[in-house]
Protein backbone atom coordinates (compact mmCIF):
# COMPACT_ATOMS: atom_id res chain seq x y z
CA UNK A 1 0.00 0.00 0.00
CA UNK A 2 1.05 3.82 -0.42
CA UNK A 3 0.41 4.69 2.84
CA UNK A 4 -2.67 7.00 1.42
CA UNK A 5 -5.26 5.33 2.37
CA UNK A 6 -5.92 3.56 6.26
CA UNK A 7 -4.75 0.73 7.04
CA UNK A 8 -7.86 -2.31 6.37
CA UNK A 9 -7.98 -5.48 8.51
CA UNK A 10 -6.69 -8.38 7.84
CA UNK A 11 -9.10 -10.94 4.92
CA UNK A 12 -10.62 -13.74 7.12
CA UNK A 13 -11.92 -16.94 5.38
CA UNK A 14 -15.82 -14.92 5.07
CA UNK A 15 -14.19 -12.65 2.50
CA UNK A 16 -15.10 -14.07 -1.07
CA UNK A 17 -13.34 -13.41 -4.23
CA UNK A 18 -16.04 -10.85 -5.77
CA UNK A 19 -15.23 -12.38 -9.35
CA UNK A 20 -15.74 -16.52 -8.55
CA UNK A 21 -16.93 -16.75 -4.86
CA UNK A 22 -13.40 -18.46 -3.78
CA UNK A 23 -11.89 -17.21 -0.31
CA UNK A 24 -10.20 -14.13 -1.09
CA UNK A 25 -6.70 -13.13 -0.51
CA UNK A 26 -6.34 -9.48 -2.44
CA UNK A 27 -8.19 -7.04 -1.57
CA UNK A 28 -7.84 -3.63 -4.24
CA UNK A 29 -8.61 -0.44 -2.59
CA UNK A 30 -10.37 1.84 -4.81
CA UNK A 31 -9.19 5.54 -5.42
CA UNK A 32 -13.27 7.05 -5.55
CA UNK A 33 -13.56 4.29 -2.26
CA UNK A 34 -14.59 0.76 -1.80
CA UNK A 35 -12.36 -2.13 -2.58
CA UNK A 36 -12.96 -5.38 -4.51
CA UNK A 37 -11.69 -9.15 -2.84
CA UNK A 38 -9.94 -11.21 -5.01
CA UNK A 39 -8.67 -15.10 -4.59
CA UNK A 40 -4.90 -15.14 -5.52
CA UNK A 41 -5.68 -16.28 -9.35
CA UNK A 42 -8.04 -13.53 -10.19
CA UNK A 43 -6.09 -10.95 -7.77
CA UNK A 44 -2.84 -11.66 -9.94
CA UNK A 45 -4.83 -11.49 -13.26
CA UNK A 46 -6.21 -7.68 -12.28
CA UNK A 47 -3.65 -5.80 -10.15
CA UNK A 48 -1.75 -4.58 -12.63
CA UNK A 49 -5.11 -2.56 -14.49
CA UNK A 50 -6.11 -1.94 -10.94
CA UNK A 51 -2.61 -0.39 -10.14
CA UNK A 52 -2.62 1.53 -13.14
CA UNK A 53 -5.85 3.21 -12.24
CA UNK A 54 -4.35 4.14 -8.40
CA UNK A 55 -5.45 1.36 -6.38
CA UNK A 56 -3.62 0.10 -3.75
CA UNK A 57 -3.35 -3.57 -3.13
CA UNK A 58 -3.58 -5.63 -0.05
CA UNK A 59 -1.89 -9.35 -0.77
CA UNK A 60 -2.08 -12.00 1.38
CA UNK A 61 -1.83 -14.90 -1.32
CA UNK A 62 1.56 -15.28 0.49
CA UNK A 63 -0.63 -17.30 3.34
CA UNK A 64 -1.49 -19.63 0.80
CA UNK A 65 1.53 -22.19 1.42
CA UNK A 66 1.17 -21.53 5.54
CA UNK A 67 -0.12 -25.33 7.23
CA UNK A 68 -2.08 -24.44 10.18
CA UNK A 69 0.34 -25.70 12.83
CA UNK A 70 3.05 -26.41 10.98
CA UNK A 71 6.43 -24.75 12.27
CA UNK A 72 8.47 -22.33 10.61
CA UNK A 73 11.40 -23.60 9.22
CA UNK A 74 13.19 -20.32 11.82
CA UNK A 75 11.89 -21.85 14.92
CA UNK A 76 12.55 -25.24 14.84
Amino acid sequence: MTGALAPTRPLSVADRCDRCGAQAYVRAVLVGGGDLLFCAHHGRKYAEALRANGADIQDESDRLIETPGAVPDDER
